[in-house]
């Protein structure tokens, strides 16, 4: 009786995710145009910050009951779902064009966080308190450069697409659009804990490994936010918006999560495999050659991606076996 009721609430949880990811979208896109900031910083810190929520809330909880292998594994598996997953999903729905700004200072600093991850996971198998220390600093630079940008009006402003005069209405309140942002917000932390409390409850009765459990359910269990986010963001053609939630969660959940979590307790990750590792670098350095090739993604492109999860899944779920 109790799995089917987690089950239930899963379901539940992926229909809160649903809703709330809708409802950060269209007020993140409201305060952007109200405060004159470009959508893509709002998608690298508002949204990105607000659909790693999960990632966060999850690694602090493993680092404190000393489970490191789900700690890691949620960020390593988070950051390949985020990229090869949600970016391939969302480039088959609609081509994905990229913004100069990502090409020019992010996407750098991402293959610098996930540098010094890889090292960190390969040499001292997890992140120490100096490690995340390092990281925490990386963050800091990246966040002041880009208030600093936005303030100074130095990013580039995103294409809109003229809509015709008689279709246009009345932009919603900057009240209306905050409280929308923070009922997303709700809903995104609130289903994905659903979400991952049925799962790895499931799990745990099938007698799946840490990282394991790590890097597949409450990898792509706290990766829902992002899912539904960009998903919704293709369909609505705010590409700055699933784009930049992609490479602004991948960056958070290395720099600020892995900075953040091992300071309360070290983190040591035994589980994870050099596969995963790879993994992670490989489907990073795929996203950056798909977007410097004519500074658009597309479908082909995002099968890809696509494609390239579900044989790294399969790999999981296969090794787990053996």
């Amino acid at each position: 009786m109790e799995t089917v009721v987690q089950i239930l609430l899963g379901i539940v949880g992926l229909v809160i995710l649903t809703y709330g990811a809708d409802f950060l979208v269209r007020g993140g896109v409201r305060i952007a145009e109200a405060l004159k900031i470009p959508t893509v910083i709002i998608g690298l810190t508002l949204v990105a910050f607000a659909t790693s929520a999960p990632e966060l809330v999850v690694s602090i909880d493993s680092a404190i009951k000393n489970i490191g292998d789900i700690s890691i594994g949620n960020v390593l598996g988070s950051n390949i779902c985020n990229i090869a997953l949600i970016l391939g999903l969302s480039a088959l729905i609609k081509p994905l064009t990229v913004n100069s700004r990502l090409l020019r200072f992010d996407t750098p600093v991402l293959f610098l966080a996930t540098a010094l991850l890889s090292a960190f996971c390969l040499i001292t198998r997890g992140v120490n308190r100096l490690e995340a220390l390092i990281l925490l600093i990386v963050f800091a630079v990246f966040m002041s450069k880009n208030i600093r940008d936005a303030i100074q009006g130095k990013c580039p402003p995103p294409e809109i697409e003229e809509i015709p005069a008689d279709k246009v209405t009345k932009p919603m309140s900057l009240w209306l659009a905050c409280g929308l942002v923070v009922l997303g917000l709700a809903g995104l932390v609130g289903g994905a804990r659903l979400f991952i409390n049925g799962s790895v409850y499931v799990a745990r009765l099938c007698h799946v490994s840490d990282a394991v459990i790590g890097l597949t359910i409450v990898a792509i269990g706290t990766s829902l936010p992002e899912l539904a986010t960009s998903i919704v963001a293709a369909f609505k053609g705010e590409n700055d918006i699933a784009l930049g939630n992609v490479v602004g969660s991948n960056l958070f959940n290395i720099l600020a999560i892995l900075g953040i979590a091992p300071m309360i307790r070290p983190i040591q990750s035994a589980g994870i495999q050099m596969v995963d590792v790879a993994t992670m670098c490989g489907v990073t350095i795929l996203m950056t050659i798909f977007m410097t090739t004519g500074k658009v993604i597309r479908r082909w492109e995002g099968a890809v991606l696509f494609l390239s999860y579900v044989a790294y899944i399969s790999w999981l779920v296969y090794s787990s076996r053996g």
